[in-house]
Parts: C-alpha cells; sequence; structure tokens
C-alpha cells in the first residue's frame, strides 16, 4: 500500500510541496485577486463597488476612469439606465458647507465583467485627499431604495 523506499515518499512529498506552492502563486495571480482592490459598502439592499485606475492610485492632474458596480440584494446588477445617480467630488477636509470641486456627468460604461455601470472621467486638480459622494435614486419608483455612499480616495 506505501512505497517502503524512503526516498520515493521524499520525492513524492517533495512534488507535492511544489504542487501547492505552484497552485498558490497562481491563485494568486487570478482575476479574482483583482477584486481585492475593489472597495465595496452597502445601505440597504444597495450594494456598490466602488474602483479608481489606476489601481485606486490616481495622480494629480491625470485623468482617472472611476466606476460603480451597483447591485441589490442578491446580486441582481442595476444598471445606469435604471438610476438616477450622481457623483459629486470634495476636496478632504471638507468646510462646514462644502460645495463639490467636480460633478462629472456619468455615463453607462463596460469594466471587467459588469455591463452598464455608472462611469467617469475624473481629473483631480492637484494632489491630497478628496471624497467621491456617489447618490442615487432608482428611475422606477420602488424598484431599489435611494442610497448614498462616500469613498475616499488618495491623490498623488
Amino acid at each position: 500500500m506505501f512505497p517502503k523506499n524512503k526516498k520515493v515518499i521524499g520525492e513524492r512529498f517533495w512534488a507535492t510541496g511544489i504542487n501547492l506552492a505552484a497552485l498558490t502563486c497562481c491563485s494568486m495571480l487570478s482575476p479574482a485577486r483583482s477584486m481585492l482592490a475593489h472597495n465595496i459598502q452597502t445601505k440597504g439592499n444597495v450594494a456598490a463597488t466602488f474602483h479608481i485606475e489606476p489601481n485606486h492610485n490616481p495622480k494629480a492632474g491625470q485623468s482617472s476612469r472611476a466606476w460603480f458596480a451597483l447591485t441589490r440584494r442578491g446580486g441582481q446588477p442595476i444598471s445606469l439606465s435604471q438610476c438616477d445617480c450622481r457623483l459629486a467630488v470634495y476636496a478632504v477636509p471638507r468646510s462646514r458647507n462644502p460645495q463639490p470641486i467636480l460633478q462629472p456627468t456619468l455615463k453607462a460604461i463596460a469594466v471587467e465583467q459588469y455591463k452598464g455601470v455608472p462611469g467617469t472621467e475624473i481629473t483631480f486638480p492637484k494632489a491630497g485627499g478628496y471624497d467621491l459622494v456617489l447618490t442615487g435614486k432608482p428611475k422606477q419608483p420602488g424598484d431599489f431604495p435611494a442610497f448614498q455612499f462616500t469613498y475616499s480616495v488618495n491623490v498623488r
């Protein structure tokens, strides 16, 4: 049942260890790993996955693509065509009566496995902290609850 030769046992153990190490490395490089770079928030029955390129490290004076994959509880997507969504960008720290420094227009984009999600290009004027505030309400009343998500971004 078991090999009597200790050398064979050692070789099999070593080969298994190499296979496990290779599997671990490959799993770290898989597309699922890119999901670690996304921020996810939930409010009531709505969840938003947020990402800004490149890799959540935007640079001042350069255009950065930001997008928000919206879903209902259970995973059913909410496309921009179903949502009256708005995005406001605030410099941090905010004043008592803050006014957004940018209010970029959202458009439906396809990114990763998502289609029709709200997205936009943002050019941050200078390095520092910013809050991106996404608000939304259903175009069809009662389709999903209104929401507001705030994402903090550090710009280099």
